[in-house]
């Protein structure tokens, strides 16, 4: 699948069609894909069986108006599944209407997804449609609903099942025609059993759960990732294309995710704008990327942190030819503060004029 957001992209993402969306489609709610550089860029890409997975579900239940819960670990994409979902479907000319449960408590629940008149409570100044209407003919995305607070659980399920919503302070209630998605990364089946979340609305919810699986369970994507991330970096700054080195690769892909593709988005960044060359080095990687690739240790003789922070600054300083500014600036640390660690670990390393 091709669309032209792809365009321009790196070859190996056109070449295994990659689905791309930019985040100015995530701020609007576009529908058709559009091309924007930008420092944070939402991804939906991939080539892996359990991305392809993924990908077969879609397919089947994009044209169906049933709900849907999405579930998967922090970070691995969940909106962008749900915005591939509404742009999959019939409604993909209409708009979608991202929602952040966590934000969402008491009075301000209710005004912002439902609505509300003008005099409804102190600084209800002007009427407000709310997410509920503002999302009519489309998708309304509810992320993490799992931290709805029960007592407003049921005002919600009662929108659901009416399919009508009454804006706060009104007596007058109206239809809506929305799809709503959700996604959580609690199990909420747990939640159920805990009395924390309502059981009917959760089964109103659970017709379809797809799950997002996490970047570790993706290694064939990882490399993908990085690749695409960084000629972002470099449209971004209009800048010449930057590349990995084999070693930088190797971390890459041994390497657990735990903060799935969204910290694999943070590291590149890092990566890009500490690199002064065209070849981005395991030093310039964050900190956990470097130890986690230390060899395997007899667990009588495991690292002390002394000897992993030893290691991290002699490979920065032999990275940077020396250049104890540069070392300093990768390691997020001063001169000074350098100094006395080379003092301390006993590293003896020929300093560059700078």
């Amino acid at each position: 699948m091709m669309n032209e957001s792809s365009r321009g992209m790196p070859p190996s993402a056109k070449e295994k069609g990659f689905q791309v969306e930019s985040s100015s489609q995530k701020r609007q709610g576009c529908a058709q894909p559009q091309h924007f550089y930008t420092r944070s860029h939402s991804v939906f890409l991939g080539s892996s069986p359990a991305f392809n997975a993924v990908m077969e579900v879609i397919k089947a239940i994009a044209s169906r108006e049933c709900p849907i819960i999405i579930t998967g670990e922090t970070g691995v994409g969940k909106e962008m599944v749900a915005r591939q979902i509404h742009s999959s479907g019939h409604r993909a000319d209409r708009v979608f209407v991202p929602v952040d449960c966590t934000t969402l408590t008491g009075q301000l629940f209710e005004s912002q997804l439902f609505g509300h008149v003008k005099g409804a409570f102190t600084s209800a100044v002007d009427s407000t449609l709310g997410f509920f209407r503002a999302a009519d003919g489309g998708t309304i995305f509810m992320d993490e609903i799992s931290e709805i607070p029960l007592e407003l659980q049921a005002k919600l399920l009662r929108v659901l099942q009416e399919r009508r919503v009454t804006p706060l302070g009104s007596a007058k209630s109206y239809p809506v025609d929305t799809r709503v998605l959700c996604a959580t990364c609690k199990d909420l089946q747990d939640m159920v059993k805990k009395g924390t979340f309502r059981s009917d609305l959760y089964y109103r919810l659970d017709v379809v759960r797809l799950e997002v699986p996490p970047l570790r369970h993706r290694k064939d994507d990882i490399l993908d990732l990085a690749e695409y991330f960084l000629w972002n970096q470099a449209q971004f700054y209009n800048e010449q294309p930057k590349k990995f080195s084999d070693s930088t690769k190797r971390l890459l892909l041994n390497y657990s995710w735990p903060g799935n593709v969204r910290e694999l988005s943070n590291a590149i960044e890092r990566a890009y704008v500490l690199t002064e060359g065209l070849e981005i080095q395991p030093s310039v990687l964050p900190f956990e990327l470097i130890i986690s690739d230390s060899p395997a240790y007899p667990k009588d003789q495991l690292p002390t942190l002394d000897d992993v922070k030893r290691k991290v600054i002699s490979q920065t300083l032999e990275f940077t030819k020396g250049r104890r500014i540069a070392a300093a600036r990768i390691l997020g640390i001063d001169r000074r503060q350098l100094n006395r660690l080379m003092q301390r670990f006993g590293i003896n390393f020929a300093n560059s004029n700078e």
